[in-house]
């Protein structure tokens, strides 16, 4: 072998080293400083040294990026040192790190334990997939793909061949400049139902929710421009994405700090952006809330136990220890017959204990669950199909309350008594009717007087809905009733197919959207309450009162409304375009919005606030102004919904003060989510950060840029001050011919975002300048733009830990 390897050594030195463009046979050596370039030249192999390190290592990096970044690397825990290094194939299919002529093979890919010489190449395919082949009847007998380091590229398995034990996971680098395996690990748990998990060590610090059959729970929505895959079978468990458009790089990474980060480049602005990254929050730690414990972001307390269930250890409870998570408020006794509680929007809780089952439908779920004591819950297994079983045998842990859009339906087991009022969920029917039976007419007689007194409370007249608004208007506007259309919930169950899941438009906070179509034709968006949802009677009636009588071509239309029994909808007309988040954050539908849509769009969200501001008959603040609350009509009119968190202000009335602060991190002023200061500048506020995530295409949270640590306002108001504000420009959208405009809606929206509302614009003066040429004043400070740490230094410690956290979800929390 020594002897083989000094005449190629020597050989290589008289005749240089013969490296094909992408391809390395055994008669060839890649020694250090030549590479092997991919067909297409999308990855790159060969000898590099990380940043602030002279250790030599083999690796595969992106070609096409300009910062080189690294995908792979070889010999991780083994660097190189000496200067006579090569990487050699062998005649038995072998690819080996060599270092001088007579040291030992330091790394190898270990592609064939035979002495038996075969005809070998490794190739560096256009995937970023190093594989090791046998020419002649083209047998793969070795892929890097099947060895990932820290990263995870399109057409990669990560997850278990059962077949042959293959473990394909992600492990971090030490540091930037050590790829050595780090401490953490994100990999595929097969036991029950698979899911996949980020540990520290042996702690599990993360876990990845299952496979619904679009996307994992938990997820708001399907990644853009990729096509994801889930694969469970008998002999191997997988995920797998691939691209939509493969001209665009995506990678997901394993950080050194435990984060799995999904990432695309951007040509324009020559850096890695990241638009994914798990754990998100504080609400992402594995069992934040123990046992039956639910996370939710949007409470200053995070913890809270589902509904039915008590803390197990209330004195520890009560000092943020949430370790023992909760119990049932009464005992299961399965002899008695238990029922199902739905709970909605949540991340499903851990399914190790889960068993699968694809055939049957969700009434199969419940009777197979109701059979098995041992049976704690049961959800649909694939909600694209809304068919499949999926059963828990366990106590249910980690378990949160979704972002928006993102949750599912589950059925928990609950004793019979807790059940009162759950259609279709609970046992011992029977019972209640052979009592009602037995009690016969004057059970009767009583239900009609009810039915009376609760129609004469409610003052169902004629068919309308009327609200005494008193305890929400101002002095001027008190004891005015307002009228609304009340539809039958036996049309809305009939419009929304029986509110079926193929007809959910999203999910909020205040429960799912159907879209629905009634008997005369009218299509229909129905926003129904959800049982468990936080959200209830108050902030119904508060958008009942809030628009209900409003009438603006910028703002939804509310069509009426269902009160029956438990059930609380709102009807509203139906918006074809769903929302605003829905093009400009994704890279192809973005494309449909050209900049003469976009500076339409700010425009009508402007008309919008101004008469809500100054010209209806009440003053109104929207409270949670959000690029998912602009929905779009057919012709992409903007239309400002959900006024469920509104307030209305006296005709005298300027700001208000309030303890409950509501609203979504990175829209709300820094005045109302400190100190519960809010005024119509607040609703102003919001709308600047609008203006620039429109501009941009990027959101203001989780925005990221290599050179600083600022959100989307701190970069904006950087590129403005150093007169480059077009380099903001969403680089999807031509502005040719535009530029003014598109650079005076930057303007104006950082004058928006100024840090001290006195100096933001009104409404009426954002109007009047959009479509001027009036000078405008130079732009203050953002509010809300300094750097993450240095912002969470500034802040109380109480507060640090709420405003610190949350990237993404709605918020709710007590101001100081």
């Amino acid at each position: 072998m020594k002897e083989l390897l000094l005449v190629l050594f020597c050989y290589s030195f008289v005749l240089g080293v013969l490296v094909a463009e992408d391809t390395i046979k055994t008669s060839q050596l890649v020694k250090d400083g030549a590479t092997v370039v991919s067909a297409g030249g999308n990855f790159e192999l060969g000898f590099f040294s990380p940043k602030n390190s002279v250790n030599r290592y083999v690796g595969i990096w992106y070609k096409k990026v300009s910062t080189g970044t690294l995908v792979w690397v070889a010999n991780r825990n083994n660097p190189v040192n000496e200067k006579s290094r090569v990487l050699t194939l062998t005649d038995q299919g072998n690819l080996n790190i060599i270092v001088n002529l007579t040291s030992a093979v330091i790394w190898s890919s270990n592609s064939s334990t035979s002495d038996k010489k075969i005809d070998a190449v490794a190739q560096l395919l256009d995937t970023g997939n190093l594989v090791v082949k046998d020419v002649n009847d083209n047998n793969v007998l070795w892929q890097s793909f099947d060895y990932p380091t820290d990263t995870l590229l399109a057409g990669m398995k990560f997850g278990i061949d059962k077949v042959t034990g293959l473990d394909r996971f992600l492990t971090s680098w030490k540091s930037n400049d050590d790829p050595g395996t780090g401490d953490y690990t994100y990999r595929c748990h097969p036991q029950g139902f698979p899911q996949f998990f980020i540990a520290d060590g042996s702690k599990e610090i993360y876990r990845l929710g299952n496979w619904n059959g679009i996307i994992f729970s938990g997820f708001p929505r399907p990644i853009s421009n990729i096509s994801l895959s889930f694969v469970f079978t008998d002999k191997e468990v997988y995920y797998m994405y691939n691209l939509v458009n493969t001209s665009i790089f995506t990678r997901l990474v394993l950080t050194q700090n435990g984060v799995a980060v999904r990432q695309t480049w951007a040509e324009k602005s020559k850096n890695w952006v990241v638009f994914l990254n798990g754990p998100t929050d504080i609400c992402d730690n594995y069992g934040k809330c123990g046992k039956f414990g639910s996370c939710n972001i949007a409470n200053a307390e995070v913890c809270e136990c589902l509904k039915k269930f008590k803390p197990k250890s209330p004195k520890d409870w009560t000092v943020g220890d949430f370790s023992d998570g909760c119990v049932r408020e009464t005992s299961l006794d399965c002899q008695k017959g238990d029922g199902f509680l739905e709970y909605s929007n949540i991340k499903l809780p851990d399914t190790e204990s889960c068993r699968s089952y694809e055939s049957m439908n969700l009434k199969d779920c419940e009777i197979l669950c109701s059979k098995n004591c041992s049976c704690t819950a049961y959800t649909t297994l694939d909600i694209s199909k809304g068919s499949g079983c999926l059963l828990w045998f366990d106590e249910l842990i980690d378990i949160r309350q979704a972002p928006q859009g993102g949750g599912q339906f589950i059925y928990i087991r609950m004793a019979a008594s807790e059940l009162g009022g759950s259609k279709g969920k609970k046992k011992g029917t029977v019972i209640i009717v052979s009592l009602i039976f037995s009690i016969g007419a004057l059970m009767l007689g009583l239900s009609l007087i009810i039915y009376l007194l609760k129609k004469k409370k409610n003052k169902r007249q004629e068919g309308r809905f009327t609200l005494d608004t008193e305890q929400f208007q101002s002095k001027e506007s008190q004891q005015e009733d307002l009228e609304l259309p009340l539809i039958d919930f036996l049309a809305i169950e009939k419009a929304t197919n029986y509110f079926s899941l193929n007809n959910i438009l999203g999910e909020g906070g205040f429960g799912p959207v159907y879209k629905g179509l009634l008997e005369d034709g009218r299509e229909i968006a129905v926003k129904r309450l959800s049982k468990t949802s936080r959200q209830g009677t108050n902030e119904f009636k508060n958008e009942v009162v809030c628009i209900a009588k409003l009438q603006h071509r910028n703002l939804v239309k509310l069509l009426g409304c269902c009160i029956q029994e438990e059930e609380m909808m709102l009807i509203y007309e139906y918006l074809p375009n769903k929302g605003l988040d829905f093009f400009i954050f994704d890279e192809e539908r973005s494309k449909l919005l050209d900049w003469p849509t976009r500076f339409s769009i700010i425009n009508g969200i402007a008309r919008g606030l101004l008469y809500l501001h100054q010209d209806s008959r009440l003053r109104i603040i929207h409270r949670d102004l959000k690029v998912s609350n602009i929905l779009l009509d057919k012709d992409l009119n903007p239309k400002i919904s959900d006024f469920g968190m509104a307030r209305i202000f006296g005709g005298d009335e300027t700001q208000a003060n309030t303890r409950r602060v509501v609203g979504t991190y990175g829209y709300m002023s820094p005045e109302y989510q400190l100190d519960g200061l809010f005024s119509v500048k607040s609703d102003v506020f919001s709308f600047g950060v609008l203006v620039l995530e429109i501009v941009s295409g990027k959101r203001n949270r989780g925005f990221f840029h290599t050179d600083h640590h600022h959100n989307l306002l701190g970069h904006a108001w950087n590129l403005f001050k150093e007169g480059m504000p077009e380099e903001l420009i969403d680089g999807q959208i031509s502005y040719k011919g535009h530029l003014s405009e598109v650079v005076r809606s930057i303007h104006i929206g950082l004058l928006c975002v100024q840090q001290d509302p006195e100096d933001r614009p009104s409404m009426s003066y954002v109007v009047m300048t959009l479509g001027s040429e009036v000078v405008l004043p130079q732009p203050k400070q953002p509010g809300f733009f300094l750097e993450r740490n240095k912002f969470v230094s500034e802040t109380s410690s109480s507060q640090t830990m709420s405003l610190s956290c949350n990237d993404m979800s709605i918020t709710l929390l007590d101001a100081r």
